[in-house]
């Protein structure tokens, strides 16, 4: 191993290094001072005992250093957060030094202070000196080694010359293992037109991409604008798709945010990237205060929505959060996603059924959670239209029995994840989510004051399992065709992080017996969602890739509803969330009827099971055959 690799690898010799350094850089800024304020013409004592002094004040700065962390950092980084540890340090270090000389000047005869105009431009010479050693230190790994070879790397034009851009382009700049280099940046702000972003240009706008693509020899482009709509990234999109040039983009706000990923993770573009609304700001509300030093239970924690929740719980400082799932391979994904976050000491994953009354008795009675977050459920409307029973089963009565534990054992706020398709429902899943819609309103209003029961809906969820957006994507990469039930069709659609940030919001301003619903916008055509996948592919719709009309399957809406007719509208604090509140039946007659539904579950036939539903949900209109 050489000298370079051995001082690189090794931080005690590279904190040895970096001293010996200093001190050289603090001697010149000691024996400047002494010059400057003597007028360049010092005499011999002038020149002598600020020299010797620093003998003893040395150690005391570098000791400061070292306090303050300029030791151990990695040299070739330096920025506004080091040189203020660096000036704190050395300004630090100059008060005890005046203070001691002071000190020792009364007590000792023979000892010859600095003069005080001295002291004043050593701590000024020092910490410009030592700056100057760390923006050196950092050139030299910017300027020179970062850019061998340069024909190796990648040459890339950066859209957004903003902190995100800038960011990006430094490490580009510092890393020689990213393997790119940033030589052109591109922005809609006139403002920063013909600047410069790290010594690199900001030509103009995007749309000059074509004009100067031959002469920056761009080999691909960076989409930086984590805020921008998703308008100006289709128009981004279709632009570079036209140029056949390759492109990337950044990792979402929520998870640079959340620190899940860095700004150098580079990914495709994706259909999440091109939905037809802006992102719902829906983190106005703090949600830390309900979850702080609480035990929280999730059920479903293995599925989309159930892991996101834990995800964004464990980040509120929970005391527990038990992780509840019957899928033993789901819920073993999420625990070591959590654990690798370092979140192992407060996580604890139990593998259970809801429908297990023993079971999640023992849970409940053990871990006694405050909040419950009830995710676990069937969900797909196709397989649960032909097989109501255990629809029934998972939706209606599981959501009853985790209801009643929390209930029984004083957890303070219940929130059920719902669907839009429980609003005036054609399909079994949406009825049977109804049904425990329902139960929960009885349940609360037969017991004020004590456990808070919420529901929350929302529309299709971009990336969830079984949606249809993996569907597509598993279509296009076999050659098509894909296929779309109905031309007509649309859907609300969120992102996982949207959906999960409305229920830890509903759950703060819930009071308990209501139902929230999100602000999503303008419902989207599933055909366009499909052109759009297959453009960004890089196909053509309908050339290389087919649209295939297949037609509406059995319990399937045009369009999707918002809410019931009974059901009143009362505003809430935040702006995009509404709550729907209605009167319940009591809950002896709810209770009744389901009493009466479930010796028929496992035995009876569809179309009986759907009449048993439409007599509990009155505005459920069956597929029958």
């Amino acid at each position: 191993m050489n000298v370079s690799n051995l001082i690189r690898n090794n931080r005690h010799i590279r904190a040895v290094v970096l001293a010996l350094i200093y001190s050289v850089a603090l001697l010149l800024c000691q024996w400047l001072a002494v010059v400057v304020r003597f007028d360049f013409l010092p005499e011999h004592d002038e020149l002598h005992f600020p020299l010797w002094n620093f003998m003893w004040e040395l150690p005391v700065k570098l000791f400061a250093l070292l306090l303050f962390g300029q030791m151990y950092g990695i040299m070739r980084y330096f920025s506004l957060p080091d040189f203020a540890k660096l000036a704190a340090a050395l300004g630090i270090s100059s008060a005890i030094i005046f203070v001691a000389s002071i000190f020792f000047t009364g007590i000792s005869a023979n000892f010859h202070s600095d003069p005080r105009g001295v002291m004043l431009l050593v701590l000024v010479f020092s910490i410009g000196g030592l700056t100057l050693v760390r923006l050196a230190i950092r050139t030299y790994w910017e300027g020179i080694l970062s850019k061998l070879p340069t024909e190796k790397r990648v040459r890339v034009g950066i859209i957004g010359a903003g902190d995100a851009g800038a960011h990006l382009a430094q490490e580009m700049l510092s890393r020689r293992s990213f393997g790119m280099t940033a030589v052109a940046f591109f922005d809609d702000d006139p403002g920063k037109w013909k600047l410069s972003v790290h010594g690199i240009p900001v030509i103009g706008e995007p749309e000059l991409l074509p004009k100067v693509m031959n002469r920056f020899r761009l080999d691909k482009v960076v989409i930086a604008i984590p805020s921008a709509s998703a308008t100006r990234i289709r128009e981004l999109i279709a632009l570079l798709s036209s140029m056949q040039l390759p492109y990337q983009t950044l990792p979402s706000v929520h998870q640079m945010a959340s620190g899940q990923v860095s700004v150098t993770r580079l990914r495709p573009v994706d259909i999440e990237d091109l939905l037809g609304r802006d992102m719902v700001d829906i983190n106005c509300i703090n949600a830390e205060p309900i979850v702080r030093e609480k035990v929280v239970a999730v059920t479903g924690a293995g599925g989309s929505i159930g892991a996101e929740l834990c995800r964004q719980i464990a980040a509120l400082n929970p005391l527990e959060l038990l992780l509840i799932d019957q899928s033993e391979p789901a819920l073993f994904q999420i625990e070591q996603e959590l654990v690798t976050m370092g979140y192992s000491g407060i996580i604890m994953p139990k593998v259970a059924d809801v429908l297990d009354e023993n079971r999640m008795r023992n849970i409940f009675s053990r871990f006694r959670p405050s909040l419950v977050f009830h995710a676990a459920a069937h969900k797909h409307v196709p397989l649960m239209e032909y097989q109501p029973g255990e629809a029934i089963k998972n939706n209606t009565f599981g959501t009853a029995c985790v209801a009643k534990l929390a209930l029984e054992f004083n957890a303070e706020r219940f929130v059920l994840i719902s669907t839009d398709k429980a609003i005036n429902p054609t399909n079994v899943m949406g009825a049977t989510k109804r049904m425990a819609e329902i139960y929960l309103q009885s349940l609360s209003a037969a017991n004020p004051g004590k456990t808070r029961f919420m529901a929350v809906r929302f529309g299709n969820v971009l990336g969830s399992s079984g949606s249809v957006i993996p569907t597509f994507r598993k279509q296009i990469e076999a050659g098509g065709p894909v296929k779309v039930t109905h031309p007509d069709i649309r859907r609300y659609f969120m992102t996982i992080p949207e959906a999960v940030g409305l229920v830890l919001q509903s759950s703060v301003i819930g009071e308990g017996g209501e139902i929230f619903v999100l602000d999503m916008g303008t419902p989207i055509k599933i055909v366009d969602l499909a052109k759009q996948m297959i453009e960004l592919s890089g196909y053509i719709p309908d050339e290389d890739i087919k649209i295939e009309f297949t037609g509406l399957r059995p319990g399937e809406k045009l369009f999707e509803e918002l809410s019931n007719t009974a059901e009143n509208h009362v505003p809430t604090t935040h702006p995009k969330i509404a709550r729907y509140v209605t009167t319940p039946p009591p809950l002896c007659s709810v209770e009744e009827q389901l009493n009466c539904i479930l010796p028929h579950v496992n035995s009876g036939r569809s179309s009986e099971l759907k009449e048993m539903i439409r007599n509990f949900v009155p505005e459920y209109k069956p597929f029958i055959r």
